[in-house]
């Protein structure tokens, strides 16, 4: 997996290297600025960017801003945001493409390596990983007429489960309820935010996520 990290802290970017090459990962740059995160990604178009919210001038939210501008200019790199804040100004623009390959991680709430591994390899392939601590944040502003306003809270807890990127099997054990009544709650909230069939499951998943994220 081709990785590029983007964060301001040498410490913390040389340690993210070292663990991330540990996995045989391939970190392809290295970099402490927004502008060189966008010129990294359009350059190598890595499988995956780790990226910091606070960089260079500003320190306030430059990574985010940078990680949707490279996603434009790449469109649908995958982008991991692992980061000690929780910033909501331009996150919305990263979730604005349904086509998903997004997380936002709490650096402190990170406790374990093959779980940020998982979390890495999620994204790279597609999927969206986010820390429930940026689900509540994200969360806080709802829209009127909002197709997930229809869910019933038992389907709302499903879809927030599957927003931390919890497989299926995984959010059955967590609300002590079978695969089966899993399946049936993700198809009702499939059926209720009428996303096709035809876009396959996991884009229905990733695609259910962001309008979660986005109410």
């Amino acid at each position: 997996m081709r990785v590029v990290v983007a964060d301001d802290a040498v410490l913390i970017r040389s340690g993210l290297v070292r663990l991330l090459e540990e996995f045989g990962c391939e970190v392809v740059a290295e970099v402490g600025d927004g502008d060189a995160l966008v010129e990294a990604v359009a350059e190598h178009k890595p499988d995956v960017s780790v990226v910091d919210v606070r960089m260079p001038p500003s320190f306030t939210d430059e990574g985010l801003r940078a990680a949707t501008r490279a996603r434009e200019l790449v469109p649908g790199a995958p982008v991991l945001i692992l980061s000690q804040y929780v910033e909501v100004s331009y996150a919305d623009d990263l979730l604005a493409d349904a086509r998903g390959a997004v997380g936002y991680l709490l650096k402190d709430r990170v406790i374990d390596v093959d779980d940020f591994m998982d979390s890495l390899k999620r994204v790279a392939g597609g999927g969206t990983v986010f820390d429930p601590e940026v689900v509540s944040q994200l969360m806080v502003r709802r829209r009127k007429n909002d197709p997930v306003a229809t869910l019933t809270p038992r389907e709302k807890e499903v879809l927030g489960l599957m927003a931390e990127g919890h497989s299926n099997k995984a959010i059955g054990k967590k609300l002590f309820i079978s695969d089966g009544a899993v399946e049936k709650h993700i198809r009702n909230i499939f059926t209720k935010l009428a996303l096709s069939s035809e876009d396959g499951d996991h884009h229905r998943r990733v695609k259910a996520v962001l309008a979660y994220l986005r109410s």
